[in-house]
């Protein structure tokens, strides 16, 4: 990893987990349109990470540092922040699912969804607050699901992981408010992502007839509304904002 990041940068900066694809992506690609200098951290996909990372250099201007972290790894967060001298946003997007009965569930398959989904933010929050006390600003952004609020047969873990990050969430926004900083979640439905590759065509048909809007939502929407929430009033803090089309 370089040796440092952001430094003496005028621009606004922010970091965000889980960048190569689907919604981390999508926001990646919003913040740096807004004049964001980015560090994007992916697990395993870095080439196309990298590729993604100088197309946004070359067309908005910007630094923009691609990075390989396991976000589920206390020892690679910190070695992530080792490099970082100041933030003014974190996005927590870095996930995984998992589909099946939870009495057929490894102990391995839980540990990897609750650190991935859940310790992750745990790990980035920690290192992050002190660079953001320093100034007494910051945004952070967790990326939840709407399985966090109501659960989901067969995504047991999944639900539990996003529920834990929703309280997180409420949790840490009392903790960091007398500082200014903002801690909100976007708890997601149904997202166009390779998440849903376990779907076959007509589990998806029938999740679409569920949802009131009759369509899943794009990732693209989903970063529009994430940047509404990052450029929203810091007073507008521990809040877990839906998007999913009415559906639960």
């Amino acid at each position: 990893m370089p040796g440092k990041f952001f430094v003496d940068s005028e621009k606004p900066n922010a970091l965000v987990t889980g960048a190569s694809r689907g919604i981390g992506k999508a926001i990646a690609h919003v913040l740096a349109a807004e004049g964001y200098d980015l560090i994007l951290t992916c697990k395993s996909s870095i080439g196309e990470l990298e590729k993604f990372a100088e197309e946004l250099s070359e067309k908005y201007g910007i630094s923009v540092c691609a990075e390989r972290v396991d976000m589920s790894s206390s020892s690679d967060v910190r070695e992530l922040f080792e490099g970082i001298t100041d933030l003014d946003l974190l996005v927590n997007n870095a996930g995984i699912s998992h589909i099946g009965l939870l009495q057929d569930m490894t102990d391995d398959e839980w540990d990897e969804v609750m650190g991935t989904n859940l310790s992750s933010a745990f790990y980035t929050c920690r290192a992050a607050i002190p660079l953001m006390l320093k100034n007494k600003s910051g945004r952070i952004l967790n990326i939840s699901s709407v399985w966090g609020n109501v659960g989901a047969s067969l995504e047991t873990a999944y639900s539990a992981s996003k529920g834990g990050i929703n309280a997180f969430t409420k949790a840490l926004a009392k903790e960091l408010a007398p500082s200014g900083i903002a801690v909100n979640a976007l708890a997601c439905g149904v997202v166009d992502t390779d998440m849903n590759n376990a779907f076959s065509d007509e589990d998806m048909q029938a999740l679409k007839n569920e949802i009131p809007m009759g369509r899943i939502t794009t990732p693209e929407e989903v970063a529009s509304q994430a940047l509404l929430i990052i450029k929203s009033p810091v007073y507008m803090t521990g809040q877990i904002i839906t998007i999913d089309g009415g559906w639960t």
